[in-house]
This record gives structure tokens, C-alpha cells and sequence, in this order.
């Protein structure tokens, strides 16, 4: 592929945010090019979020990459809480109209790279970005490709490029600010070839520690374990890892399925945001502006969020209808970003056994929960934050300044 030059909207990173972003201006025919440091296929094999919120859903359905989700997806009408062995149902269907779709975000990320080459927009793999030049003036993109180097001039960079990317690291630190928030947890996640033991997705809070059951098909079950930030995956052999998940996840009159663990990682908790998410033509999305801890599954769903805010004002912007369009995209996501933080971080502390917790916390913890779920406004509460809104958008779920409509 001959790479441009020039275009006017540079995407660095080609995961959900950067791709659905593209597909979004291409709607609203905006040139955009996109550069992504890895290969195609270490893109579209990467294990990573697979609860997809119901807005996000309808922005891959109308821009056209929701067929194959349509088919395969796994959609449930709630999940459930187990308290130290005791089973509550939350159902989120039923107190929010919207479903719990599991769909890896690996297969989204397949599906979004075959709708942006089926329009012949570059989509270039393998081209790490060194620098981002020049972001208030007219940005120049250098990356590595094939041996060699390259400059792409542009009007807007988007950097989609995640928490290590270049991007946030070119926004100078006087103007940058960031918080941070580093929990005493780690995750242990495991895919297993075995197909999932429940109906639902099962979060299990246990005197021993965090415990989660999830699925990314009618085969594979994604498992999480809570345990040091300092563990490495080698102090986790097959055994310790089922032994624990039985003793977590027990409840009478269920049993888990053990299978073939065909990946493992461990995942510190942490919270983090970026601010401002704009300088001057430069603009973060997704994981290069903010981390939520993982209970609530909102990362992926954040970074759209993002994007789909994005697109409508950049798309306001590069077409002259409204210049300053973009003026407002930190505060509006932030909000957004805000609301996921305060839930996910509350989670985290509901459900997590806390190093060296005495047995006041551990029973104050108990109360709260069993408080939470003996409340029909809390469980409500709790079902909406979980299904998530819809992202902020006018006049339609993707709709943008110059597109067709879906």
C-alpha cells in the first residue's frame, strides 16, 4: 500500500477507538489515515474486554460492522452476585431494557478492519509512530515502515495509540495534568477452552478474595482470579488457579467446568485520567487519556464513547459548519469518563479482599453488599450503571454532518 503524504485526520492506533473513528469520518467523508504499530495479526488476536454496553452495539450496527455480532454474539438479561456462596440475580434487562453482550474485543477489532479495507481508506500495520510534531500548528506524523521512515502532514491527530502511546506523551507536561489511583489488587485472567458454566456472567465476593466467571463464545470462558499486584504468571500453575476458582465460585447445586487454559496474564487494578484530552490539533481516546479498573467492563465502551463524541465535533469542525465544535470535547468526555471511574472504582472496593483487611472492614464490606442487594433502588442503580447510556450524540446513534443516513 502507497502510503499518503497527507490527509486530514491522522488515527495512531488501529484498536476499537481508532478504527471505529475512522469509519466514522469516512462517513462523513473526511480523509483520514490510520497507522497501528503491530501486525495485522497481533491486532486481531489480542484477548481483551468482551462485554460490549448496548450503545456500543448500535454504533457497530449502523456503521455496518454488526453483522457478524448479530449472528455470534452471546446476549444475557443480567448477571449474578455471589456472596460468599449465596446467589443474587441482577436483572439488567429487565430494570433497563438493554442487554449484556459478550463479544470479544478481538472480533469487534476483526470486524472493523474489514469495513475500513472494504473502503480502500490506508489502514497501515506495522508503522509505530516515533513522533507527533508540531500538534498545535500543522501536525507532521513520523513512523517507521518497511525498512524506512515516513512523515504524514495533516490537519488533526487523533492518538488512539493507548496508555504507552506516543500521543499523551507529546502534550507537554505544564499543560497535561493526570490522577491516579493504584489499588493493592491484581487480576489473574484466564481464557479457558471449556464452554462457560453459567448462564451469566458471575462476579463471586469470597472471604478469600475476588472471583469473576465471563465468556467470549459458546466455547471459551474468560475467568478472573484476585491476587497480588507482584504475582507473575509462572506463581499460577493450572492447579492453584482451578483450586482457587472452586473455592470462590461455589454455590450450592453448581459446579464449574475446568478446560485446557490457553492464555493467562496478570493485570495490576488502577484508575487513571488525563486532562486535558485536547492540544491544540492533537486529541487523546480511549486508554491514551484514561484506565478504569476492570470490574464494570467499561474500558472499550469509554473509548467509543469517546470517539463517537469526537467524530460529530471534528466532522462540525473540518467541515466549516462549526469551528470551535471541538472546543468542548475534554468536558464532555470527561464526564463520562467520571461516571465509569466512580463506578468501577466502587466496585473494586465492594467486591475485593484488601491486603491485611482486619475483620471489621471484611464484615462493614459484608453489610454494604448485602445492603446493596436488599435494596430494589440500589439494584436498580446498580443494573443502569452496568448496561451503560447511550453515547452522547445528536441526531442519531452515528450520525454525523455530511453522512447518509444508516
Amino acid at each position: 500500500m502507497t502510503i499518503p503524504s497527507r490527509t486530514r485526520v491522522a488515527i495512531v492506533g488501529a484498536g476499537p477507538a481508532g478504527l471505529v473513528l475512522s469509519c466514522l469520518l469516512h462517513r462523513a467523508g473526511i480523509d483520514t489515515v490510520v497507522l497501528e504499530a503491530r501486525s495485522r495479526a497481533h491486532v486481531a488476536a489480542r484477548v481483551r474486554a468482551g462485554v460490549l454496553e448496548q450503545g456500543t452495539v448500535d454504533v457497530l450496527t449502523e456503521l455496518g460492522a454488526g453483522a457478524r455480532l448479530a449472528r455470534e454474539a452471546m446476549r444475557h438479561d443480567g448477571f449474578e452476585l455471589r456472596v460468599d456462596g449465596e446467589r443474587h440475580r441482577v436483572p439488567v434487562r429487565a430494570l433497563t431494557g438493554r442487554p449484556l453482550t459478550f463479544y470479544g474485543q478481538q472480533e469487534v477489532v476483526k470486524d472493523l478492519i474489514e469495513l475500513r479495507q472494504a473502503t480502500g481508506a490506508p489502514l497501515v500495520f506495522e508503522a509505530p509512530v516515533e513522533e507527533i510534531a508540531d500538534p498545535t500548528g500543522e501536525p507532521v506524523v513520523r513512523y517507521r515502515h518497511a525498512g524506512g521512515t515516513g512523515e504524514l502532514r495533516c490537519e488533526v491527530v487523533v492518538a488512539c495509540d493507548g496508555f504507552h502511546g506516543v500521543g499523551r506523551s507529546t502534550v507537554p507536561a505544564g499543560v497535561l495534568s493526570t490522577v491516579e489511583r493504584r489499588f493493592p489488587l491484581a487480576w489473574l485472567g484466564v481464557l479457558a477452552a471449556v464452554a462457560p458454566s453459567s448462564d451469566v456472567a458471575v462476579y463471586a465476593a469470597h472471604q478469600d478474595g475476588f472471583a469473576m466467571l465471563s465468556m467470549r463464545s459458546p466455547r471459551l470462558t474468560r475467568l478472573y482470579v484476585q491476587c497480588r499486584p507482584d504475582d507473575r504468571v509462572e506463581d499460577w500453575p493450572d492447579g492453584r488457579i482451578w483450586a482457587a476458582l472452586h473455592r470462590r465460585l461455589a454455590t450450592d447445586g453448581w459446579a464449574l467446568q475446568e478446560g485446557p487454559i490457553v492464555e493467562r496474564s496478570v493485570t495490576p487494578l488502577r484508575a487513571f485520567v488525563a486532562a486535558p484530552m485536547q492540544f491544540g490539533n492533537l486529541y487523546l481516546a480511549g486508554d491514551a487519556a484514561h484506565i478504569v479498573p476492570p470490574p464494570g467492563a467499561k474500558g472499550l465502551n469509554l473509548a467509543v464513547r469517546d470517539v463517537v463524541v469526537l467524530a460529530e465535533r471534528l466532522t462540525a469542525a473540518l467541515t466549516g459548519r462549526d469551528p470551535a465544535a471541538v472546543d468542548d470535547y475534554t468536558d464532555t468526555c470527561l464526564r463520562h469518563v467520571w461516571r465509569a471511574q466512580q463506578f468501577a472504582c466502587w466496585l473494586t472496593r465492594l467486591l475485593h479482599v484488601p491486603p491485611n483487611a482486619d475483620p471489621f472492614d471484611r464484615s462493614l464490606q459484608r453489610a454494604e453488599l448485602r445492603a446493596l442487594l436488599s435494596s430494589h433502588r440500589a439494584v436498580q442503580l446498580l443494573a443502569e450503571q452496568h448496561a451503560g447510556c447511550p453515547p452522547d450524540r445528536a441526531g442519531g446513534a452515528v450520525r454525523t454532518e455530511g453522512a447518509p443516513a444508516a
